[in-house]
């Protein structure tokens, strides 16, 4: 069996293609600039008025730079569905100067430009010019998505949302979704759709960034001698964590990783393993929040991935980056693979 597995980050795109007859090792890997970062580069070189239709993605720098490009005097007019990608609510994009497209108007003369977190055209050239063919038997991709109620802000609704998911002890390979997606999973979904307007008939496995890290984490060789531990990915926006024991999580919390030191990010693990922490405690500190089903009987080490993940060298815990298949940046396509592999 063949997989291909993509985690989009905040600064990269990490991809694995997994063998079930080869060593995990022997996988072929692929780490690339996350698609935001190049969508705003394009976006800083082009001197015209902007035209954008595709898929909502990733955000990231591309608002600073539109921002910047109509400050230049240029017209930035955006699709509806990919305007999605600023802000879920449409008028609050019109409020910064972005125009949504009017199928009566002519944008022949604009330079258009196509969003979306993946791009399989462009992956499968690469591929081929390795004389290897896009042939998989599973496709899985992992995303960063906060979810979106108009009622609700995104940090308030993510965190509902994982609560919801944790409230009983669950595996982190539960985090997948192989069949129906959330409509409010609006990343997902736009993901979904790009692999189907390809022409791919696979459904793909998609799962958030940060629970695919954390199954990935659970796969690193330290990791599987324990049965009671800390995962905690700490990205470049967001730190995670789930206390687990005998293979479920027992508790989560998620805060904003600028907001952490390594004194107050030792004290919310230590709190996690405990049982003691609040949800309060971390959304008062403007993180996103913390639920906890049971304490975990002792931290036997901190197992931590992501490319913040120096901070946890300033605190007094056991810890061990995980390298699951001996690679640093794969943590969460192991994630995806063991995920959709269901093991």
């Amino acid at each position: 069996m063949r997989i291909l597995a993509i985690d989009v980050g905040t600064g990269t795109q990490d991809m694995m293609i997994y063998d079930t007859q080869k060593e995990l090792e022997n996988s072929i890997k692929l780490v690339l600039p996350s698609p935001h970062l190049y969508i705003s580069q394009k976006i800083r070189e082009i001197e015209n008025d902007l035209y954008f239709d595709g898929e909502i993605m990733g955000g990231g720098k591309i608002k600073k730079s539109l921002l910047e490009h109509m400050e230049k005097g240029y017209k930035v007019v955006m699709e509806p569905t990919c305007a999605k990608t600023i802000r879920d609510n449409i008028e609050q994009v019109k409020a910064i100067g972005i125009e949504i497209a009017d199928e009566t108007k002519d944008y022949k003369d604009y330079t258009k430009i196509t969003l979306g977190d993946i791009n399989i055209t462009k992956l499968s050239e690469f591929l081929l010019g390795y004389d290897l063919e896009f042939d998989f038997d599973k496709i899985a991709i992992a995303v960063q998505d906060h979810g979106y109620n108009e009622n609700m802000g995104d940090r308030d609704f993510r965190f509902e949302k994982i609560r919801e998911k944790v409230n009983e002890p669950i595996s982190p390979l539960e985090f997948g979704f192989s069949d129906d997606v959330p409509e409010y999973f609006t990343r997902m979904q736009a993901v979904r759709r790009q692999i189907r307007n390809e022409g791919i008939e696979e459904v793909p496995l998609v799962m958030d960034t940060k629970f695919a890290s954390i199954a990935g984490m659970c796969f690193d060789e330290e990791a599987k001698k324990l049965n009671s531990f800390i995962a905690i990915d700490i990205g470049n926006g967001h730190t995670t964590a789930a206390s687990i024991e005998n293979g479920k999580i027992q508790g989560v919390f998620e805060h904003h990783t600028s907001s952490l030191t390594g004194e107050s990010l030792e004290r919310y693990i230590k709190r996690l393993a405990s049982g003691e922490i609040t949800h309060e405690e971390v959304h008062e500190d403007h993180g996103h929040g913390a639920h906890v089903l049971n304490p975990i009987s002792k931290i036997e080490k901190v197992i931590v991935s992501g490319p913040k993940r120096e901070l946890i060298e300033k605190t007094g815990l056991d810890w061990h980056h995980a390298a699951p298949g001996g690679d640093v940046m794969m943590t969460g396509t192991v994630g995806l693979i063991e995920t959709a592999l269901g093991r």
